[in-house]
């Protein structure tokens, strides 16, 4: 049998005149490593001094035990608040849970003018019988108040589609009667209205104007390339977002409207196009994101047109062009990857569900379809409509606010997403900055935590963690402008 060693052998350690602090690691290269804590700092380590920092040999006259120290891996004598100060930035870290829901998502019709392929919802024809598609006043009635049964200090109304402008009627009802509510509630209260802005007239951007509403909209790149994206009747899709673009510039301000893309086969090969179209509309940034396997893509199979690798050297690409673009004096962030920065450089959280943990599904964001049902998460919603309810929470007018965000769906998802015990995320050193996304996994691999290796998700995050911080090792400019991003 084995037996433990005699006392003695550990003395060296017991009397080393540090003690570790919790930590994980992973190699960067043949002889660098990351190492991590549960506050998220991060320190780049050579092989040798990791050695001896977990066999209790640093020299604590060190330039490596100083660093160690001054980032909570390892406390000693000459200091008793390592432990107070570590516990407060994980306090921090975590202080968002207790909000809870802050982002309220109204799905307030199924009906879009636009057919495109990639499309992550299975939308309704634009002729199809409103009744049918259209979010009532009674379902956004009961969606409200279960809205500001929310503790959250910040509520965001985001407006769904479909094409959201087509019952343009329901969103001011919800606007206003939201507005009406929080005159007793209270909150800091945001609106935000998803559409491709084909429909956007002047009187819709003056009620804009008036209740102080965002807007987002989609630009997947130049022309040819986003009206190949993005079709509609007309083959004008670009040449109408362009043009409702610098509508609400003109009647909201150059900051009121945001824009997203979505990466394509098309659009593998055209990174520095994309990202050059975002700079001639004058945005400050760009998201370089993937598509997704939920909704309308499933079934066009438009998700599969490219592997992972294909998109993380389009990404790499396009973040590389960035970077340059900043190293000469033009400001322009990606938004991910900025996204991933907050949580490596600051002591703050982000409300970007896919990446908390546990998942942000339901306790971050939630939302109403059109029907009265809740889903734990808009791709929730869009599964919900290939016939996987897996992530239905409930119906606001069958179900109380208790019976929805206490109930075993949303319960066994979350516990199941917390990656401080999922296998392989649990000791992975870039936990602290990722997510587990139990609607991924479960849309890609039929299970809430996945099998991580071989896990698109863990493999595109793996891979950008350790881009990120290789970049900041490597050139101290890079690292500047990428603390210039996370101080926006």
């Amino acid at each position: 049998m084995a037996k433990f060693r005699e006392q003695c052998h550990y003395s060296s350690v017991l009397d080393s005149g540090y003690k570790i602090l919790p930590f994980s690691f992973t190699s960067l290269d043949e002889n660098r490593y990351v190492a991590t804590n549960v506050a998220g700092e991060y320190i780049v380590i050579e092989r040798n001094d990791l050695y001896d920092f977990a066999q209790h040999k640093l020299d604590n006259a060190s330039e490596i035990y100083n660093d160690l120290k001054s980032k909570h891996f390892l406390y000693d004598d000459d200091s008793n608040v390592a432990i107070d100060l570590l516990a407060l930035k994980q306090r921090t870290k975590l202080r968002r849970l207790s909000d809870f829901t802050g982002l309220h998502m109204f799905v307030v019709s199924l009906r879009c003018e636009h057919s495109c392929p990639y499309c992550q919802v299975s939308r309704a024809n634009n002729d199809a019988m409103k009744a049918k598609f259209d979010m009532t006043q009674d379902v956004a009635d009961k969606a409200l108040a279960m809205t500001f049964r929310s503790p959250s200090p910040a509520i965001k109304v985001e407006f769904q589609g479909g094409e959201s402008l087509l019952n343009f009627d329901i969103i001011k009802y919800i606007v206003q009667k939201a507005k009406q509510i929080n005159e007793t509630e209270q909150r800091d209260l945001q609106f935000v209205i998803a559409t491709n802005l084909a429909l956007v007239e002047e009187d819709i951007l003056e009620f804009c104007k008036e209740h102080n509403i965002l807007i987002s909209t989609s630009l997947d790149g130049p022309k040819e390339l986003h009206n190949k994206n993005r079709p509609r009747p007309g083959n004008n899709s670009y040449e109408k977002t362009i043009e409702g673009i610098e509508k609400c510039r003109e009647i909201l301000g150059p900051e009121r409207v945001s824009a997203l893309m979505t990466t394509t086969k098309e659009s593998i090969s055209q990174p520095i196009e994309i990202i050059d179209e975002y700079i001639a509309q004058k945005f400050n940034g760009i998201f370089l994101r993937p598509l997704s396997p939920y909704g309308f893509a499933i079934k066009t199979k438009f998700f599969r047109a490219y592997g992972f690798q294909e998109w993380l050297d389009f990404y790499f690409e396009g973040l590389e062009y960035i970077i340059e673009l900043n190293k000469n004096g033009f400001f322009f962030i990606e938004q991910y990857a900025a996204t991933i920065l907050s949580k490596m450089l600051t002591p703050y959280a982000t409300g970007y569900v896919d990446l908390m943990s546990p998942a942000g599904i339901g306790i971050g964001a939630v939302i109403y379809n059109y029907d009265g049902d809740v889903y734990a998460s808009d791709e929730g919603r869009m599964l919900a409509e290939m016939d996987d309810k897996s992530f239905r929470l409930g119906n606001v007018k069958e179900n109380t606010y208790e019976e929805i965000f206490t109930s075993e769906t949303l319960l066994d998802a979350i516990e199941e997403s917390y990656t401080g015990s999922v296998p392989m995320c649990s000791e992975c050193a870039f936990e602290v900055y990722c997510g587990s996304d139990p609607v991924y996994h479960h849309a890609t691999q039929k299970d809430f935590v996945g099998h991580k290796p071989s896990s698109e998700f863990c493999g595109r995050n793996m891979s950008i963690f350790k881009r990120l911080i290789d970049m900041m090792e490597a050139d101290a400019q890079v690292k500047e402008v990428f603390y210039s991003w996370v101080r926006m």
